[in-house]
Formats: C-alpha cells, structure tokens, sequence
C-alpha cells in the first residue's frame, strides 16, 4: 500500500479537469485490479475545520506501462465495494496510529 502527496487529474463526466489529491493506492489479486481512493482538491475549500469529513472516492485502475495515463474504471460489485472499504479502515486506523 503507498500513500502519499501524489495528485492526479480525473476529467468528470461533464468533461472538466478535477484535481486530486491520491489516498492511497493498492493492488487486488482477487479481482486482479489495482484501485485509488482519491479525494478532489478544492471541493470544501470554504470549510476551515480540520476534523470535516472529505469525501473520499475510489476507482479501479489498470496500471499502464508508462505510469501516465492508466484509465480509471467504475467499480461494479458489491465485492469489491466491501474490499476497498476494509481496506480502508484499514488505512485510515493505520493513520490514526501514527
């Protein structure tokens, strides 16, 4: 699993460029896919409270060759849904630790 301050652009179904700051991303072997959780940048700039909830969203990708432009897939099973949400509360009790 690795996380850190690596952003990414997601263009949105309306065709405008989002931002994101990436979560985390890991690999399934069970589904043989690798995901991203991802929050968009500068969705609630206007809320100054640190503890507010950002909404956190997933997609499922399949890692190109040259790391630029993986394509980012809808996630369709409710299995997989109940894996990335394990994962992370996995993460996010992980973070809390630190």
């Amino acid at each position: 699993m690795e996380h850190g301050q690596e952003t990414m652009t997601i263009v949105d179904e309306h065709g405008e460029e989002h931002v994101c700051e990436v979560i985390f991303t890991f690999d399934s072997e069970d589904f043989g896919k690798s995901y991203v959780l991802y929050h968009i940048l500068g969705e609630n700039e206007d809320v100054d409270d640190d503890d507010e909830e950002i909404e956190i969203h997933a997609a499922a990708f399949i890692p190109s060759e040259n790391q630029e432009d993986g394509e980012l897939l809808t996630i369709e099973t409710d299995e997989e849904w109940d894996m990335i949400e394990e994962m992370l509360n996995t993460f996010l009790a992980e973070e809390e630790e630190d």
